[in-house]
């Protein structure tokens, strides 16, 4: 049977059909989730039996639409829009006027779109009459994870903890956290990767617009064209490739939940590590594990059973290691070569291809301190220019994919009471906020 290649899309609204058929989920449910009608979804799990998972697989892939305008009647009515006499028009009256004058049979909100892009217009959104309105919980565990930072000299002057990252399930109040030296881009992916691998991804996490979450917005860009910029930071794009939702908060009333937890912390865990006498950050966070999380998640979260867990687990094809780290592109050289945090990395002759020169190559430079590239999707061998080829060793082991099979990295050993790798500091350094 031949293999169906699927998107990180396609196989989560494979896993929402495949709960709502099971019945964990209700129909109308998996369609909210899916962004689709609960009539697709009924006649989605009805062709399962005749086409399996391929049912979630568009039949039109790879083939141009037939209703796409013409790249020349685009470029005719921009080039007619952005006449003077035309700067003042909205979108509905120019679109009736391009057909009448000109022939040109395209609806209002295709012209509206085409003059948002071009700065011809802006969108005017709805004023919100109230302002931060109750919220109820989420119904399942991991529909939505909370996940904010609390600055606090959390051991009153004893050691370096300051900064404690924190996530909390919105549904059960279930939480888990590290307290960092920083609160980098570097620490919170490594809290996120604990967190994916004890419970598994949730469906959408809920920040506040740090710059570790959100791209600063440009005064002279409209929303459109933010959208169609697509900017994300590392966390973003991280989020991007594990098929997890993001939300921005733009208040701290928004995420009331983690904010509300971390006034209970600075209160109950400050006398706790007291009492304890711990004095140091890998102490810390040992208690944190061993002690705290337990202790919080028996008192003041809700139980398992009462909701249900639409944690989704990591599908084969996922690269935790390489989505968790810090992603640039860049050109290979003519001479095989590239640089990157102001060093120059040599291709491995063995893994140089024709056709190499010129094209684009994903640099990762993952939590540990290992740079790694991919080139078509393929890890290469790289080493550093100047640097003598390193001697032949023993197979490396093949990496873990069963992230979720209750086991933990070991390289994540001491992760937290250690600084970051001299390449990570040139990152941090070169990204610092003012």
């Amino acid at each position: 049977m031949e293999r169906i290649a699927m998107s990180q899309e396609e196989r989560d609204w494979l896993s929402w059909l495949k709960r709502a058929k099971d019945g964990v989920v209700t129909q109308r449910y998996a369609a909210e989730q899916m962004g689709v009608t609960d009539r697709w979804v009924r006649k989605l799990l009805a062709q399962m039996d005749k086409k399996g998972d391929a049912v979630v697989v568009h039949g039109l892939r790879g083939r141009a639409s037939n209703r796409k305008i013409d790249q020349a009647v685009q470029h005719q009515a921009m080039k007619i829009l952005q006449r003077p006499e035309w700067h003042d028009f909205g979108p509905t009256f120019a679109s009736e006027q391009l057909a009448k004058r000109h022939s040109i049979e395209v609806s209002k909100e295709t012209v509206r779109s085409w003059m948002m892009a071009a700065g011809l217009w802006k969108s005017r959104p709805r004023r919100l009459l109230q302002r931060h309105p109750w919220r109820a919980r989420r119904a399942g565990c991991g529909e939505l994870v909370q996940w904010d930072t609390s600055t606090h000299d959390w051991l009153e002057g004893r050691g370096e903890a300051r900064y404690l990252v924190r996530l909390i399930d919105d549904a059960t109040s279930r939480s888990w956290g590290r307290f960092v030296v920083r609160d980098g881009t570097r620490e919170n992916m490594a809290v996120l990767w604990e967190y994916i691998e004890r419970h598994g991804r949730p469906v959408e996490v809920y920040t506040d617009r740090h710059a570790m979450f959100a791209v600063m917005e440009r005064a002279d860009e409209s929303k459109q064209q933010r959208r169609q910029a697509d900017r994300l930071t590392q966390i973003g794009r991280a989020l991007r490739e594990l098929g997890i939702g993001w939300i921005a908060a733009y208040s701290p009333q928004a995420k009331g939940r983690v904010e509300r937890s971390f006034g209970t912390d600075q209160d109950r865990l400050v006398k706790l590590l007291r009492l304890a006498k711990i004095g140091d950050l890998a102490a810390a966070n040992e208690f944190l594990e061993k002690e705290y999380w337990p202790e919080w998640n028996e008192h003041f979260a809700l139980p398992l059973s009462s909701v249900t867990d639409l944690h989704r687990p990591l599908s084969q094809e996922a690269d935790l290691a390489g989505s968790l780290s810090h992603v640039e592109q860049r050109v290979i050289g003519n001479d095989y070569t590239f640089c990157f945090a102001g060093r120059r990395y040599q291709i491995a002759r063995a893994a140089v291809q024709a056709g190499m020169k010129r094209q684009s190559l994903r640099v990762e430079l993952h939590l540990d301190g290992t740079l790694k590239v991919r080139y078509e999707g393929h890890y290469v061998d790289i080493q550093e220019c100047g640097d003598k080829p390193a001697a032949s060793t023993k197979p490396a082991r093949p990496t873990r994919k069963d992230h979720n099979a209750g086991g933990k990295s070991v390289w994540m050993r001491g992760f937290f009471d250690r600084p970051g790798p001299a390449l990570w500091q040139a990152i941090q350094s070169s990204h610092a906020r003012f």
